[in-house]
């Protein structure tokens, strides 16, 4: 069955079909404090993981020993009050001098270097006011000194090291000790999602440029308008007169000749920035980390070439920096090898086409696991590199992740906020991560109560109106026809959504007191992270300079929000540091509150199907009902699209994201909502008018 040439239309982006965790017991909640728990404990979901045997003995590694603070709790007061409009402290930084306060003694230090190094690990460097050490050695060497196994595990698709039993230094060196980073070792996992055609797994439009097809020639083609108004559409299968499928809903990018990626204009509209990147509110002045692994030496000139194409500022060595914390990597591939280059090329593209003016700074790891990670962020807050920082990343499910990991990215994050510099997280692209409830779904490091946690949204045109609709998002996709009609559709399932839910390790902080639940809730706040309604993004893998387009996942949606906060941070003159804190304050109108119904909500896809047996009704519930995992959210966006090709049809969703839903007010697949322009900023920094622009 096909249909008429008038109904034609195409699918952007199927993922292959997600493996997801088993359900799990929930555990006690730990305290609200950074550095609170015991050093050592071991993950929670140890037990439901595969040990496959000691890591090799003679394998040399590195980790970081973090040192206790004197004062913790007066120290973590001290950071609250930074974050409280009512105290005197408010928005007063530490220093360097207030950080000494708390800090470690040189004779503390000593102690923990020396237990350290009596068993064969080398110093290779120790923090400015002795907060950390970082120490490298074998395998060997590391066991002997914290007295434990190290092993390798999985647990479904995940690979990591862990200490067999808890591990800790002896004597008075392990009574100084908060947390070690490097003792579990989990494998950055950057959240970038690209649209592919399912059937070969490849980029739904990924093409070489060239001489004679330009970047600017490749991107004609794309397209603002993702959804056209509801029709009816007919399928029949080929050369056979039964089942016959008519449809009546709208349809997801119908032209086949177009490609749905939004321009920076086009994304600067819809968060309301326009006007204000116009007056001269365009990031000038700030500085955004980028925290990345590897590097590529092909990023200026990818940004260059497609902001070029969207008449965006050239990247120059006054606003585009590259800081390599550990030295550059051993092969200077590596990141085209693991994947990072989509990550970085996003990350650099996304910032700069919505905070043109704004400084960015690509902070590059030597490696990319949790350790190498942690190591960029002390080094970010150490050197004063910037007062925002994007991290389009989780490290693992939190399920599997002990309390020394936690601990760890916490112990900086807290010093981070501190000191007045903001730390985004992406919050996933998971969904639930297969628990079937938001309770313990979240993954770290978004998860800790010093980081913004960024979900993810789908920005789509109002076929019906003006404006926009934006859900959030959650890809499901049935089977409607494939040559033949679908006799009943046939579910393929959940493709990928906004990671959220109740951290089971730390408790809520202050700020989400006002949320349910007991734990610290993820997200904070969301910007577009869908695929289907993603950027086009220009970077250089294998050798050859690639435009694609469909470029999306909570890696999109976090740079996004981190370049707004630069342009906030303009607009107020001075930092505004951790973000977190002031979106969960803002009002009514200072920001969207993403819900579920919009003005398609009584036209989204519905059909009947004509079979020997009469006819059936299939309401939009119907067509993804024993959808694996279940939908959670009652009210929710389908539409009709296809495969690229004439005798394929699907239903995907718009908004039906797992265990986790979209309400009024915060939830766990958008936090509060999306920046909504000069509302927002105002919200935020308080003020009715912005800092006087700098010529």
């Amino acid at each position: 069955m096909r249909m008429t040439e008038s109904k034609k239309f195409r699918w952007v982006t199927l993922k292959t079909f997600l493996t997801f965790l088993a359900i799990l017991t929930p555990v006690a909640i730990t305290p609200y404090r950074a550095n609170g728990q015991v050093s050592g404990q071991l993950a929670r979901g140890l037990d439901l993981a595969t040990d496959h045997g000691r890591v090799v003995t003679g394998q040399e590694q590195t980790i970081t020993v973090f040192l206790k603070l004197h004062e913790q709790a007066e120290f973590d007061q001290r950071v609250a009050d930074l974050y409280d409009p009512t105290s005197p402290r408010y928005h007063q930084w530490l220093t360097d001098a207030d950080f000494a306060k708390y800090a470690p003694t040189g004779a503390e230090m000593k102690t923990v270097r020396e237990e350290l190094e009596g068993h064969g690990l080398s110093t290779i460097s120790i923090d400015p006011q002795n907060f950390s050490v970082r120490v490298h050695g074998t395998v060997s060497a590391i066991e002997s000194a914290f007295q434990t196994e190290l092993h390798t595990f999985t647990y479904k698709n995940s690979s990591f090291q862990a200490p067999r039993w808890e591990g800790k230094l002896s004597g008075a060196a392990g009574e100084l000790v908060a947390a070690t980073a490097g003792l579990e070792r989990h494998a950055v996992h950057p959240k970038f999602v690209i649209a592919k055609n399912p059937e070969t797994g490849k980029p739904l439009f990924s093409k070489k440029i060239t001489a004679t097809a330009t970047a600017s020639q490749l991107f004609a083609g794309l397209t603002g308008t993702a959804l056209t108004g509801p029709s009816t559409f007919n399928l029949k299968g080929i050369a056979q007169p039964l089942p016959l499928g008519d449809y009546f809903g709208p349809a997801y990018d119908i032209n086949i000749f177009e490609f749905v990626s939004y321009t920076p204009a086009r994304l600067r509209s819809h968060y309301g920035l326009t006007s204000l990147i116009q007056q001269g509110y365009d990031g000038s002045g700030q500085t955004v980390a980028l925290l990345e692994a590897y590097g590529y030496a092909s990023a200026e000139l990818d940004a260059n070439t497609v902001g070029s194409v969207f008449g965006l500022p050239l990247l120059t060595n006054k606003n585009f920096e590259v800081v390599f914390p550990e030295g550059p990597p051993l092969n200077p591939n590596a990141a085209d090898l693991t994947g990072w280059t989509g990550e970085i090329a996003l990350d650099i593209q996304s910032v700069h086409a919505i905070a043109p003016g704004a400084k960015i700074i690509e902070v590059a790891s030597a490696g990319q696991d949790n350790e190498d990670q942690i190591t960029s962020l002390e080094y970010i807050r150490t050197h004063k590199l910037a007062n925002i920082v994007s991290c389009s990343f989780e490290n693992d499910a939190e399920i599997i992740s002990g309390t020394d990991e936690e601990n760890s990215f916490d112990n900086v994050l807290e010093r981070l906020a501190a000191a007045g510099i903001s730390v985004q997280f992406a919050s996933g692209d998971t969904g639930d991560q297969g628990l079937g409830t938001p309770l313990g779904a979240v993954s770290v490091p978004s998860n800790s109560p010093y980081a913004t946690a960024v979900g993810g949204t789908s920005v789509l045109n109002d076929p019906l109106g003006k404006g926009d609709i934006v859900t959030g998002w959650g890809t499901n996709v049935t089977a409607l026809q494939i040559e033949f009609v679908q006799d009943p559709p046939t579910s393929i399932g959940f493709q990928f959504g906004a990671g959220g839910g109740e951290s089971q390790f730390f408790a809520k902080p202050a700020w989400q007191q006002a949320l349910p639940g007991n734990g610290r809730q993820v997200p904070d706040v969301s910007a577009d992270a869908d695929p289907e309604t993603g950027v086009p993004l220009v970077v250089t893998s294998e050798g050859s300079q690639l435009a694609e387009t469909g470029v999306g996942g909570t890696s999109l949606a976090t740079p996004i929000f981190s370049a707004i906060w630069a342009i906030a941070s303009q607009y107020n003159g001075k930092p505004l540091g951790f973000a977190a804190p002031a979106v969960a304050r803002l009002k009514k109108g200072e920001i969207t509150d993403v819900v579920d119904t919009s003005g398609l909500s009584t036209d989204s896809l519905s059909g009947t199907i004509v079979d020997q047996n009469g006819s059936t009704f299939y309401s939009t519930d119907a067509l993804f009902a024993g959808q694996t995992p279940a939908i959670a959210q009652t009210n929710f966006l389908a539409a009709i699209t296809n495969l690229h090709q004439l005798h394929s049809a699907f239903a995907i969703t718009f908004g039906a994201d797992t265990s986790l839903t979209v309400e009024e007010g915060w939830d766990n697949v958008t936090g509060f909502g999306e920046p909504n322009g000069l509302p927002f900023i105002q919200g935020v920094t308080g003020k009715r008018k912005g800092a006087p622009i700098e010529k």
